[in-house]
């Protein structure tokens, strides 16, 4: 119990340090600029210029569809945290718009401190194992459909329709341009600084419960997991080790899993340069030569 509390406090802690940053660099820098965040949360900055509507009440009743689908296809446990992440980050949307003055300078200096701040604090948000919208719920439940379209496809997808639409209510294309480079130093920002280059971790584990484990790991999580026969030198006794590839931001949640399914779990994680494969980097085709 107290290892869940302690747990718990960490989670807010994290949540609303993340989401004070990722909230001030959408309402007083990029907004203010008339540069679109991408995703769920671009949608209610064009909808905050047109109608007025609050940036924070629209992005999480706009993320409250998106919600009841991820709970429906992927249980509690996958939306829980982004539920309590978005719920933060909305209450800040708002707060910070009303109290602090919007950031006037340059627009490309907005877009990229903009950029930066926004990838800083969903990056916070994401080592706890939440984010902060929908997007990557419906990317999730895109890929669960149709398998062969990457999550990370999904999401840029979204985010680049989000832009274009933007680019009309603005009636500004170089607001579009603009937030092409928001979004890019964003991911760049949470992919390099805070999980590192473009590689991946790889978990094993040994566990009595690896089938349970598994299971929360390909629900939870959506990594696909490969168990492997496995024998104890020293007891004896069979078991089967856990091996599933990850991006650096999932080994927490990962770790957490196999530790609160079973706690006398033997995990290693160790570095992986390049992974191939489905929901990582596409293998290259070789030309016959």
């Amino acid at each position: 119990m107290k290892k869940k509390v302690i747990a718990f406090l960490k989670d807010m802690i994290f949540y609303v340090l993340g989401s004070a940053i990722y909230s001030f660099a959408i309402a007083n820098v990029l907004s203010a600029a008339q540069i679109s965040p991408g995703g769920i949360t671009g949608i209610a900055t064009s909808l905050n210029f047109l109608f007025g509507l609050p940036i924070g009440i629209m992005t999480f009743l706009l993320n409250v569809p998106l919600f009841a689908l991820g709970f429906y296809r992927f249980g509690m446990g996958f939306v829980a945290k982004t539920v309590l992440a978005t719920a933060i980050s909305s209450v800040f949307l708002d707060l910070w718009g009303a109290v602090l003055p919007a950031v006037t300078v340059n627009k490309i200096l907005a877009a990229v401190f903009g950029g930066v701040l926004m990838g800083l604090g969903m990056g916070l948000i994401l080592l706890r194992g939440a984010t902060t919208g929908g997007t990557d719920i419906a990317a999730k439940l895109i890929n669960r459909s149709f398998p062969h379209i990457s999550v990370g496809r999904c999401i840029l997808l979204s985010d680049m329709v989000v832009v274009v639409f933007s680019a009309f209510v603005y009636a500004n294309v170089e607001s579009a341009l603009l937030s092409c480079i928001t979004i890019y130093a964003s991911s760049r920002i949470m992919d390099g600084i805070l999980y590192g280059a473009d590689s991946g971790k790889m978990i094993f584990a040994v566990s009595k419960k690896s089938e349970e484990i598994s299971k929360s790991i390909m629900t939870e999580i959506g990594r696909g997991v490969t168990l492997i026969p496995a024998f104890g030198g020293y007891t004896g006794e069979a078991a089967n080790m856990i091996m599933c590839a990850v991006r650096k931001h999932e080994v927490s949640r990962v770790h957490s899993i196999i530790s609160n399914t079973d706690s006398r779990a033997f995990i290693m994680v160790c570095e992986a340069g390049e992974i191939l494969g489905e929901g990582f980097k596409a293998p290259t085709k070789k030309t016959k030569g």
